[in-house]
């Protein structure tokens, strides 16, 4: 009996997803059922994917889940997608089992539930294991599922979503990322990954190299100490005013080492890891002299929770990110809970700098930091995304302007040639005062240009322009003896009514009825040109070399045969050249900026390393997957008597620091 599941999806000639009715069946059910080719699955139809080795009927499918390893751990009602650690956990656990040995001969067949939540986090995990570790463009991963439907991700806001972020913008924010080095899996670690995302290890992810998204520190002496003083001010009959201001340098210090934990690996994280600005968007929860202590500079760019920033700090967002970025250093960005506010503006760089988009930029950012750009944020970043892209044409134009003024020499002004030896002199111009009110204001004579340039221009106008070509160019003229001498002296054209004596001859041996009288037109003298007056004569002629030479009669402008022959194939051919060569079509010069549009190039550098390997006798595999054979141990327990099969770890739970006042509601 076949199982009560949808038909499977092909990924692969070994790899398919479907979903079974919530709630699903375990796979030692699944597996353990007696090999029947009468209860073999139905398949899509998927043309691109290409005929299996083996006939569907001797095929065996073995099942395996992620629906209760891999859980996505929500703020409030957000549900997905699944963080970057645990998109490396199920890459390595599916190439895992495609490696083992006793499953050579299986189907791997990754289900989930209908589900619609666990059905999309599951069927994104197998697109981007086709995507980054085989190697398929997103819109070849996303093609098997295709006809599928699925509920689109939410952000971590409360009340109803009103954006739709769906598969394929999480499958183009991971390609962008990694075809502009933003995303590497050779140099991500699960451990660090997990440890740090945890609130009571600092809460940060890193969102590119050049980036930390992290939630706000608090330092709860600091904000006393600032409230204390407050109040002192405030009230100078306040007994706190004292004590305040008694309190000894030594005494700072010492409230120092009393930091929180969370703030304390903050700040030695950041400074072995070249941070060299961190900016702040919300309220002081810290002082920043603190970080100015490690060599880290500080700024504040702050809007209110739950709000979109202006222009004016989104340019300036950009502008310094940019100059920390060109020069190697790393930038941490938070807000409170280092989700919405923080979100928002890195979001707006990689629009501005990589050409993101701002649902592939969304995308990308909740697979890196779960819980990114939340509400009307994502509305916003939506509408902004097309003039931060002119933005940066603009940065760009300026750039380029800049870079060319720097280049090119400075330009000197022409000096004025010397006048001729025999050139009369002018007189000089007296230069008088100006004129007053009484005195009557004498015009100056027009300036006149000197006689060398007078002479030079009367020399140029003197030269005879040079005749107008013919519309039959000479050489695919038919060049034709005449047997007529006459024509060749005689080669005038008459005037108007005046017929020539070859003409008036061969009108009278013309055969007319007698009595018939011609029409006006034919009695009335018409002008006759220089080619047609011999053309009944060479007319038999001129056909016969037309023909042999396979070009149109004189004074007829050349047709083309085939609608792509040119002008100097028409000339070719005429000359008897034979068969137009092809030609090549120039192509126009490259852009000396790299195109920011996805590329193949390390699929196929990884393709021709492979082949390389294969051909010296080794086993092909692509260098930048070595991070699935040197993480495994880390996330999959290897496989065992007792086990039989590999399986991902349990999974490290996180505490949200994600509270009620970060989002408007």
């Amino acid at each position: 009996m076949a199982p009560n599941c949808e038909p499977l999806c092909r990924f692969g000639d070994r790899l398919f997803f479907t979903t079974f009715p919530h709630p699903p069946p375990s796979p030692r059910t699944l597996n353990n059922q007696p090999t029947d080719p009468t209860s073999n699955p139905s398949i899509r139809s998927n043309p691109r994917a290409g005929q299996t080795a083996s006939p569907d009927d001797d095929v065996t499918y073995y099942y395996f889940t992620i629906d209760d390893q891999l859980l996505y751990l929500s703020f409030f009602q957000d549900w997905g997608p699944l963080n970057l650690a645990m998109v490396y956990k199920a890459c390595i656990l599916i190439h895992e089992l495609l490696e083992a040995k006793d499953l050579a001969s299986h189907r791997l067949v990754l289900y989930s539930s209908d589900d619609p939540r666990r059905k999309a986090n599951a069927a994104l995990l197998m697109a981007l294991y086709v995507m980054i570790v085989q190697r398929r463009a997103p819109w070849e991963a996303f093609h098997p599922i295709a006809e599928l439907e699925f509920m689109p991700f939410r952000d971590a806001g409360r009340g109803p979503s009103d954006f739709n972020l769906n598969i394929q913008d999480c499958l183009w924010g991971m390609w962008k990322a990694m075809q502009h080095g933003l995303c590497d899996m050779n140099e991500f670690s699960v451990e660090e990954y997990e440890y740090y995302e945890k609130v009571e290890n600092g809460d940060w992810n890193w969102i590119t190299p050049h980036f930390i998204a992290f939630a706000s520190p608090v330092d709860s002496c600091w904000l006393k100490l600032q409230k204390e003083a407050k109040l002192a001010t405030t009230d100078p009959a306040s007994p706190v005013r004292h004590t305040t201001t008694s309190r000894s340098p030594s005494h700072n210090l010492a409230l120092q080492r009393k930091l929180p934990t969370p703030f304390l690996n903050c700040l030695d994280y950041f400074e072995k890891r070249g941070v060299k600005l961190v900016v702040r968007l919300n309220t002081e929860l810290y002082d920043k002299q603190l970080f100015l202590d490690r060599g880290i500079s500080h700024q504040d760019l702050y809007f209110d929770d739950g709000t979109n920033p202006t222009d004016e700090i989104v340019r300036a967002f950009i502008d310094m990110s940019d100059n920390v970025v060109e020069d190697g250093g790393v930038i941490a960005v938070h807000c409170k809970a280092g989700l919405g506010r923080t979100g928002t503006l890195i979001g707006a760089y990689l629009v501005w700098k990589y050409g993101f988009t701002a649902s592939e930029a969304i995308g990308f950012m909740r697979i890196v930091r779960p819980g990114s750009v939340v509400g009307p944020q994502q509305q916003y970043m939506y509408l902004k995304q097309l003039e931060w892209v002119k933005w940066a044409s603009m940065d760009e134009i300026r750039r380029s302007q800049a870079a060319a003024a720097v280049a090119v020499a400075p330009v000197i002004a022409p000096a004025t040639p010397p006048a001729e030896q025999d050139e009369a002199m002018e007189p000089p111009i007296r230069v008088t005062p100006p004129p007053t009110v009484d005195e009557a204001v004498v015009p100056l004579p027009p300036v006149t240009p000197s006689r060398h340039i007078a002479t030079a221009a009367a020399k140029a106008h003197a030269i005879a322009p040079p005749g107008q070509p013919r519309k039959t160019p000479m050489a695919k003229r038919v060049a034709v003896e005449s047997d007529d001498e006459a024509d060749e002296v005689d080669d005038t054209l008459p005037a108007l009514g005046v017929v020539p004596s070859a003409a008036r001859q061969r009108a009278k041996t013309t055969s007319r009825p007698s009595g018939a009288r011609g029409t006006a037109s034919e009695q009335r003298p018409t002008r006759v040109l220089r080619s047609a007056a011999g053309n009944t004569q060479r007319k038999p002629a001129a056909t016969a070399a037309a023909m042999k030479m396979a070009v149109p009669p004189p004074n007829k402008i050349p047709r083309l045969a085939t609608g792509a022959t040119t002008r100097s194939t028409a000339a070719a051919i005429a000359r008897g050249a034979g068969a137009p060569s092809s030609r090549r079509v120039p192509q126009p010069p490259p852009s000396p900026t790299p195109s920011r549009l996805p590329t193949l190039a390390k699929r196929q550098q990884n393709a021709s390393n492979s082949l390389a390997e294969m051909a010296a006798g080794g086993k092909a595999k692509p260098t930048s997957d070595a991070w699935m054979t040197t993480g495994a141990s880390a996330v999959v327990v290897p496989a065992s008597k007792t086990t039989q099969r590999p399986g991902p770890r349990p999974v490290r739970r996180r505490r949200s620091s994600f509270s009620a006042a970060d989002v408007v509601a």
